[in-house]
């Protein structure tokens, strides 16, 4: 629990610092407030801190503190925007996508917790529930695709998940909405394609987990790319 604990805080304060909450040359807070604020033991938010200066992130001044390093723009993959009506653009974009949530599942079915499935089962639920309130769901999605990025204890996918998700919102925002209102149909697929997912790692099956995530993705591609233009 300790070590998930740490993970899940690195990959917070990796995202506030990406996000630019923290600035390059800011000082974070405190470990004791760090501490306060997620309710955890300061050896738990010292280790946190260890796994962001491990990736370059930030840097311990003696007797000052610890800052963001101020050339991590330097140091950081960015996004280009995404032109969603551009055929090429969307291609790369999901291409990507693709590749990382694939690992990421693959990873998930390896090192998932029986607290992990419950996650996981919990956000599957709420997707369907939207589904069969003829909501969008895209809210619900994201939350089943993080519960399964949360499984692989990863702080490196997680921390990426988090910065890839604002860019590929509108993506699956709009592929969404198209489906709901083109092929409604389309979205209980859609929710197969998900119990797939789910059962592949409930099994510890990364084959299988690998290989559902990419008919997903690929489907979800093809899908983006039928309403493109409507």
């Amino acid at each position: 629990m300790g070590k998930q604990l740490t993970e899940e805080i690195a990959a917070e304060l990796s995202h506030r610092i990406q996000s630019g909450e923290f600035l390059p040359g800011q000082r974070l807070p405190s470990e004791r407030e760090l501490s306060a604020h997620y309710s955890v033991s300061r050896p738990v938010v010292r280790e946190a801190l260890s796994h962001l200066k491990s990736g370059g992130l930030v840097e311990a001044r003696a007797g000052s503190g610890v800052f963001v390093t101020t050339d991590r723009e330097s140091r950081f993959f960015r996004l280009p925007e995404i032109d969603l009506d551009e055929a090429e653009s969307l291609a790369q974009i999901m291409e990507l996508l693709l590749a990382i949530e694939v690992a990421a599942t693959r990873s998930a079915a390896k090192h998932r917790t029986e607290a992990d499935l419950k996650n996981i089962r919990r956000e599957l639920l709420g997707l369907e529930y939207a589904i069969a309130s003829d909501r969008l769901g895209d809210e619900e999605d994201f939350a089943f695709h993080r519960a399964i990025v949360a499984a692989t204890h990863n702080p490196h996918f997680i921390s990426l998940s988090q910065h890839l998700e604002s860019g590929v919102r509108s993506v699956i925002r709009r592929s969404r909405s198209n489906t709901l209102a083109n092929l409604p149909v389309e979205l209980e697929a859609v929710q197969a394609e998900h119990q797939a997912i789910y059962q592949a790692i409930v099994d510890s099956d990364p084959g299988a987990a690998a290989a559902a995530a990419a008919r997903h993705l690929e489907n979800a591609s093809e899908r983006a790319k039928l309403y493109r233009k409507r």
